[in-house]
């Protein structure tokens, strides 16, 4: 084996530095429900998990949010009303790999969402330290779910300090349509930003608070397991839905906090996206 140069040193150091420095990769925290185009008003159930949306794990322990509420605009020209949902959060133990570990579910009332329109659900969680890059991550979390038919503010965005705003409804996406959306850190577009996108593969067994022991696809190489895309110098990006099911986008360390408890913090944006297969014609 031939001896590294003295000259390449600098640049491998370099190197591992900055793959130790950078925000953990493949931590999404799903906000799942199983469908979130709907008729009309009913019982929504909400499973609150953090972990690693394609593999089914590792899960990780996740404290009691923050937030947990709805955003709506309730009638054209009215201010988008925010209706905390927090009294409806249950503690579980999730089935982990090496055991249960704490997450969350929510059963909102169907007196709650009773109108017709647009409900943005968000999640703004308790900073989690990931103890092996002695790193914060706080993901502030949406899924829009849709009553009726009747669009509303889906396309509106919430001030979060770190958003995906939409610039397709997240719930009415044919599989291969083109989905787009525009990065935000503190209502900022944020150019040239990883935004990562995975396919929740395993479904998920919310009786048994636990994934499906195998995933719906194999990745052929890691690289399309945990995607990553580039915005562009507007913030912009895009990404065609291949698969029916749920996607998730995470883009990495946009909020403007960046320490929290004397640690590193990265304020990360996460929106789900479900994608519909076309129905076979009649």
């Amino acid at each position: 084996m031939k001896p590294i140069r003295l000259e390449v040193l600098p640049l491998l150091l370099g190197a591992v530095l900055g793959a130790a420095a950078a925000p953990a990769l493949a931590h999404f925290l799903v906000v799942y429900t199983p469908q979130t185009a709907i008729q009309r008003a009913t019982d929504l159930p909400f499973h609150l998990i953090f972990t690693h949306a394609f593999h089914g794990g590792p899960s990780m322990a996740m404290e009691k949010p923050q937030r947990f509420y709805y955003a709506k605009r309730s009638a054209p020209g009215e201010e988008i009303e925010q209706v905390d949902l927090s009294q409806y959060l249950e503690p579980i133990d999730w089935a982990g790999e090496n055991g249960p570990v704490s997450a969350w579910k929510a059963t909102v009332p169907r007196n709650v969402v009773r109108s017709l329109g647009d409900y943005q659900v968000v999640v703004e969680p308790t900073p989690y330290l990931e103890e092996t890059e002695q790193l914060y991550i706080q993901q502030f979390a949406k899924v829009m779910v849709n009553v009726g038919g009747v669009p509303g503010n889906w396309s509106e965005t919430l001030g979060l300090p770190a958003e995906i705003h939409a610039l397709n409804k997240t719930y009415a996406n044919w599989t291969g349509g083109i989905f787009r959306g525009v990065v935000l850190g503190n209502g900022v577009p944020m150019p040239y930003t990883q935004v990562e996108v995975e396919y929740l593969n395993h479904a998920l067994d919310t009786d048994n608070n636990r994934f499906a022991a195998q995933g719906a696809i194999t990745a052929p190489h890691p690289s399309l397991e945990a995607m990553v895309i580039l915005t562009d110098a507007n913030g912009q990006f895009s990404f065609a839905l291949p698969r029916a099911g749920w996607w998730g986008f995470a883009a990495l360390s946009v909020g403007p906090a960046k320490e929290y408890n004397g640690k590193p913090l990265s304020q990360d944006a996460i929106l789900w996206v479900q994608a519909t297969d076309l129905p076979e014609s009649p």
